[in-house]
């Protein structure tokens, strides 16, 4: 056999790095979570009381991201990488959206629409007025709540001792339905009421085009639209980050972290699943 003809040497393989695989597995890894996070749902934990006594501080849910479009507020860090907002539906009344608190857009806030543009929102006596018309609210059965490291008694008159010695909170609570539409009723939900306060009467409010009118379910403490000082105005629906769906886990704050068994003893179990 000639040299011409014998078979090409084949160069040696070059040797498996894995350093070079686990990187390469770990960008992978990153564009999907971004990819994720950004377009399919997220997690958020309540950070106040202010949408007492649905959520509590210390539940931690699941925000869904394709509801009402994506904005840049949509991306971790709202990365300016999508120009207004694609895909633009509009919430509807008395859902519970996450959102980038206006004018710095620097915080993730949660809290209940009730006005959508062009709505006028009042408060009267400590009811809400929607276009002119009250929105329903009827007394229920009082709101309690165990004291514990993530939970305290708002106001001093709502501290009370259990029969079998606990510390509570005890909030009055009320039931409110907001107006429907003639493709779905309207949302009810319970609200709390500490009695009379600032907030239960206000001026008479015009929601801008493109913006929201928002509000936390603890009337008496939620910094929310209604206030100049300590809340923050209308929301341009760009800033929404999410719909709020169910909660996965919730804790009351006495775990620690280094002895395991009292994660499970600090869970509050049953709050675990609940929807909107």
């Amino acid at each position: 056999m000639s040299e011409t003809d014998q078979a090409p040497i084949k160069a040696p393989a070059k040797p498996k790095s894995e350093t070079r695989d686990f990187a390469e597995f770990l960008v992978k890894l990153a564009i999907f979570v971004f990819i994720l996070r950004s377009f399919i749902f997220a997690p958020f934990s309540i950070p106040s009381e202010s949408m007492l006594p649905r959520l509590f501080v210390g539940d931690y849910l699941i925000v869904t991201k394709w509801n009402y479009g994506y904005s840049k507020h949509s991306l971790p860090w709202s990365l300016p990488l999508i120009p207004g907002r694609i895909f633009a539906k509009l919430p509807a009344r008395g859902d519970v959206i996450v959102f980038k608190s206006p004018p710095t857009n620097d915080t993730d806030l949660i809290k209940r629409v009730i006005g959508l543009p062009g709505d006028f929102i009042q408060m009267r006596d400590g009811q809400l007025f929607i276009n002119g018309a009250g929105v329903p609210k009827v007394r229920i059965a009082d709101f309690v709540q165990t004291v514990s490291p993530n939970t305290h008694c708002l106001i001093p008159a709502a501290a009370e001792r259990g029969s079998d010695g606990t510390q509570r909170c005890r909030y009055m609570q009320f039931r409110e339905t907001l107006p429907g539409s003639d493709d779905a009723p309207g949302k009810s939900y319970n609200v709390l009421d500490f009695g009379p306060t600032p907030q239960d009467n206000t001026q008479v409010y015009t929601v801008p085009e493109g913006h929201l009118f928002m509000m936390g379910d603890d009337r008496d403490d939620s910094g929310d639209s209604r206030l100049e000082a300590g809340g923050f105005g209308f929301v341009p629906i760009e800033n929404i980050v999410g719909k709020a769906q169910f909660s996965v886990f919730s804790t009351d704050g006495s775990a620690n972290w280094i002895l395991p068994w009292t994660w499970v003893s600090a869970a509050r179990w049953n709050r675990i699943g609940e929807g909107f």
